[in-house]
């Protein structure tokens, strides 16, 4: 059974939402799935599937996409509740699970604003039942109502592209002034299963060292130490409690990057994360985020000075493609820096 679009518990007409969009810069190459999920356009047509999840094929990627539900069966073995997002992703290079099986990848994990509070509420995103939206063959949502504790709604795109990476749109509302240090703290986890090395590479420098960039090859020796990593020019200071309880948010590496986007190595295969600079999205890291053995290679994103019912977006991309040196890894993912990145 499939049903029509539902109303959104939105708080403005359509109109009011569309032109309250807070969006990064134009963009060249980047798909029209961007001008707006079903949160902030509500002439955006979806189906509701019965399972809570749908597979994506698309050039050499398989990507599965599933709601914070558990899941056992031969499309997702083990999939454990409280994981939304990229349940598995496969590429015809290698046809086993990018991510822990139990957990997800690009999977929305934490609403915050730096103070402390408990596990259910910090855990928001995967308490909260989200909604799959089919789009079309190569996109599905995942809906999330306002949120019991931060009042905040969020919709994320999931988009296979023609060749395969994967285009995350996200868009987000405050319903409520609930974010007492007045920021919007968000935060994506991809819990990689059993690589070689658990450390990321990116083009950067020691903070304050020498500017100029080269590969750095970042590594936390423990859960919450040294896990976070800021741009060069990131010099925004968001105020959290001492005993804040997520330790992979505010402590900070003694590495900056240069560009906007990262790389792990798994069996064979890297896997790309690809930002546009103007979010000053923050890269996170943990050795054994998805247990010993399967680190957890993240990302932040911090709405400042937010303001009720406004929609902010965020767009990235994903790109799972064959293991090279890093500075042809980098070439491949050029395209997708440019068409992120085109007016800056």
């Amino acid at each position: 059974m499939t049903r029509l679009n539902r109303r959104h518990f939105l708080q403005a007409s359509a109109g009011a939402l569309a032109a309250a969009v807070v969006r990064t810069p134009a963009r060249a190459e980047v798909p029209s799935s961007t001008a707006g999920t079903s949160l902030s356009d509500r002439t955006v047509r979806f189906r509701v599937p019965d399972r809570p999840y749908v597979v994506l094929h698309r050039g050499p990627v398989e990507a599965v996409v599933v709601e914070n539900r558990a899941v056992d069966d031969a499309v997702l073995k083990s999939h454990r509740a409280g994981y939304g997002g990229v349940g598995s992703l496969k590429h015809e290079k290698r046809p086993e699970n990018l991510f822990v099986p139990a957990y997800a990848g690009l999977n929305f994990e934490h609403i915050h604003d730096g103070t402390t509070q408990p596990g259910d509420v910090l855990y928001e995103p995967r308490r909260v039942p989200m909604e799959l939206r089919v789009i079309d063959g190569h996109t599905a949502e995942l809906y999330q109502k306002p949120t019991p504790h931060w009042g905040l709604e969020s919709c994320q795109r999931y988009r296979v592209l023609d060749e395969g990476a994967i285009e995350l749109t996200v868009e987000c509302a405050a319903r409520r002034r609930s974010f007492k240090n007045g920021y919007v703290g968000l935060f994506w986890a991809s819990y990689i299963d059993h690589p070689e090395s658990t450390d990321v590479q990116f083009l950067g420098h020691g903070d304050g060292d020498d500017p100029a960039a080269r590969w750095v090859r970042a590594s936390s020796p423990q859960h919450g130490v040294e896990s976070t990593h800021v741009g060069s020019q990131d010099v925004r200071d968001f105020a959290h409690d001492v005993d804040f309880p997520m330790k992979l948010v505010f402590p900070r590496s003694p590495w900056r990057f240069t560009e906007p986007w990262y790389f792990g190595a798994s069996h064979g295969m890297a896997f790309a994360q690809i930002f546009c600079s103007r979010d000053g999205v923050r890269f996170s890291q943990s050795p054994s985020g998805g247990g010993a053995g399967n680190p957890a290679w993240d990302f932040q994103w911090f709405i400042a000075d937010y303001k009720v019912d406004r929609v902010y977006q965020l767009v990235m991309r994903a790109a799972y493609v064959p293991l090279a040196p890093p500075d042809d890894v980098r070439r491949s993912v050029q395209p997708h820096l440019r068409a992120l990145n085109s007016g800056e």
